[in-house]
């Protein structure tokens, strides 16, 4: 009996210590992908880093302006008024708050032009004509609602 409850312990050892080492070995393997994101994440701050300072190099305006200069006769830019630049709020009306066209009064009047049209066009069938009703065009539903609102917050430059 003693060699048979030794024998299940060890098979219990042994499957204990094969888990042990399959969790172990799952952990190196979720840490060396950790590390490789790091370095991913590390690589594109770095790049983004980069582009900044070329745009800051880009964007001088000294050089800008030699450029404005060397290409004068083909851009014909002219400079800017400081009031010409607005913020998004001193607009007369934001795109969020432009009322949506009802439909029921659109679909209503249809109803009435397309009965309207058919009595007319009993009339004029009787004298050979025909006549068709043209339906009356509905804008779709705008899907990207959300991006209304981002669109009225974006900011245009204006001097305070």
């Amino acid at each position: 009996m003693l060699k048979t409850f030794d024998l299940v312990l060890i098979g219990v050892m042994t499957a204990t210590a094969a888990v042990t080492y399959t969790i172990k070995h799952r952990a190196e393997l979720k840490l060396e992908e950790v590390h490789r994101l790091e370095a991913e994440i590390k690589l594109e701050k770095d790049t983004i880093d980069l582009l900044k300072a070329d745009w800051a190099l880009q964007s001088q305006p000294n050089r800008l302006e030699r450029l404005v200069k060397a290409y004068d006769d083909e851009l014909q830019l002219q400079p800017t008024e400081s009031t010409a630049l607005v913020h998004a709020k001193e607009l007369p009306m934001l795109k969020s708050e432009v009322p949506l066209p009802d439909v029921t009064e659109a679909k209503a009047s249809a109803k009435g032009a397309t009965v309207a049209s058919a009595k007319g066009a009993t009339v004029a069938g009787a004298k050979g004509a025909t006549a068709k009703a043209q339906p009356i065009p509905v804008p779709a539903p705008h899907a990207g609602a959300e991006d209304d609102a981002d669109a009225d917050e974006i900011e245009t430059g204006s001097v305070e």
